[in-house]
């Protein structure tokens, strides 16, 4: 399944009680790898969060803020609007797919719901997240792992004093070894005869395994570097295909 197709029309909703204002920007151009958000909306009791930084996230961004009072205290009325909002979106018949913001495991079976109707569910959470929500995605990204490549960004330089903003480095975890067994596994079930599974094929199986599988959570931007760093058992082959300069990456384990 791909879903870098950039012409994908989506539906962004987003929890607003899971969610802090300053984690928006960067959820939104991760967003935009995916495909285009063509409706965008928050939901949250906007007469309790009093966080002045909302404002001009929002107006920023497009955002929809839907206000959603907490009828009934300690129950979570902003998930009630917007799965009715998603079922809405949903027999419009106007979306590709929808992006679900949230760490809440009651978004599961809208997750289900949407993806048996031929819908693409993304999910963006906290590593807080419970599983089942994670897999009832097609593809789940964490905010921590966005955060960090933001981190990762080149520093900035002041204009004013030539000196450089130092950034700080986000965590990185190894890779484990479920992971290792599970890209191994995956090239395997695509490998042609001669053991050789096209890097792009792969990275989707993978995908479809694991949803909240990232490179980014390893150190590095995309599969290809991290699949070169397991070099003791990986071997890569970059092949041009009929004389074009553009480089097909092809995996498979060593004998």
């Amino acid at each position: 399944m791909n879903l870098s197709k950039q012409d994908l029309k989506l539906a962004v909703l987003i929890d607003a009680d899971n969610v802090p204002f300053s984690n928006v920007k960067g959820m939104m151009q991760e967003i935009a790898k995916y495909g285009t958000p063509t409706t965008k909306r928050i939901y949250g009791d906007w007469t309790t969060l009093h966080d002045k930084g909302w404002k001009s996230v929002l107006l920023e961004h497009a955002i929809t803020p839907i206000q959603q009072y907490s009828y009934t205290y300690g129950k979570n009325s902003s998930d009630s609007a917007m799965i009715i909002d998603a079922m809405d979106i949903l027999y419009s018949e106007k979306v590709d797919g929808f992006c679900i913001v949230s760490s809440d495991s009651d978004f599961t079976r809208l997750a289900i719901r949407l993806r048996e109707s031929g819908m693409k569910v993304i999910g963006i959470g906290e590593k807080k997240t419970p599983n089942p929500f994670i897999v009832a995605c097609d593809l789940f990204v964490y905010i921590e792992v966005i955060e960090g490549a933001k981190k990762k960004e080149p520093a900035k330089t002041n204009t004013i004093t030539g000196i450089k903003k130092k950034e700080e480095k986000p965590p990185q975890q190894k890779v484990d070894i479920e992971t290792i067994h599970l890209i191994e596994a995956s090239i395997e079930d695509i490998a042609d005869d001669d053991g050789w599974a096209f890097l792009g094929d792969v990275g989707n199986l993978i995908v479809k395994k694991k949803p909240d599988f990232d490179p980014r959570s390893y150190g590095f931007s995309k599969l290809t570097p991290l699949l070169k760093s397991m070099s003791d058992f990986l071997e890569i082959d970059e092949r041009e295909l009929d004389g074009k300069r553009i480089k097909h990456v092809y995996v498979r384990l060593k004998p």
